[in-house]
């Protein structure tokens, strides 16, 4: 993709990247910013989804975690996630799609975050469009390491068991850093 000249333009190129993804058009990847500036915007991107996500428990009226708790579940949950994907590529010796991998995934999160956020804002919360997004986030991801990375098929099948493995060991630090109140606990043993 051509240099783009602001953060917006950025954006809305890779929102018709992340669509392209979920249809998985092969154009999909022409899109995205692969550069270091791009790098960057998807951050920004990915910092933003993170901070609504934090936040908008507390606007719909649940305080609790907390946005600065939640943000820094978050953090862990990425970077464990993060973690477990560079080992896989570096085994299967395909480290040099660790970037573009984090761009796409990066603006993935970023919209999925907003829609999901806009939907719970508009009571529309629940787990119809939790599932529907989580299916539409699993579509993408398999895109992602099809047309963005090339993995093979049993690359991409190690791709997500690496997510999956990392979002599991991330909750399970997050479970023990922060550990839910005893009130909370029983309600979940209860029902």
């Amino acid at each position: 993709m051509a240099q783009q000249s602001t953060f917006l333009e950025e954006l809305m190129a890779a929102g018709r990247g992340v669509i392209s993804l979920l249809v998985g058009d092969r154009r999909a990847g022409s899109f995205f910013d692969f550069s270091r500036r791009g790098l960057i915007g998807s951050f920004i991107a990915f910092l933003a989804a993170s901070t609504v996500a934090a936040y908008l428990p507390l606007v719909m009226g649940d305080p609790h975690p907390g946005a600065a708790v939640a943000a820094v579940q978050i953090a862990i949950l990425f970077a464990v996630q993060l973690g477990c994907t560079a080992l896989m590529l570096r085994q299967i010796k395909r480290l040099d799609t660790l970037v573009p991998y984090l761009i796409a995934d990066n603006w993935m999160n970023f919209f999925v975050a907003l829609l999901l956020g806009a939907c719970l804002a508009a009571g529309l919360g629940g787990e119809v469009p939790t599932i529907i997004f989580g299916i539409a986030a699993i579509v993408i991801e398999v895109n992602i390491g099809r047309l963005i990375m090339t993995l093979s098929p049993l690359q991409i099948a190690m791709l997500i068991i690496a997510q999956v493995v990392g979002l599991l060991i991330g909750s399970a630090i997050v479970f023990f850093v922060f550990p839910l109140p005893p009130e909370a606990t029983a309600q979940l043993l209860v029902g």
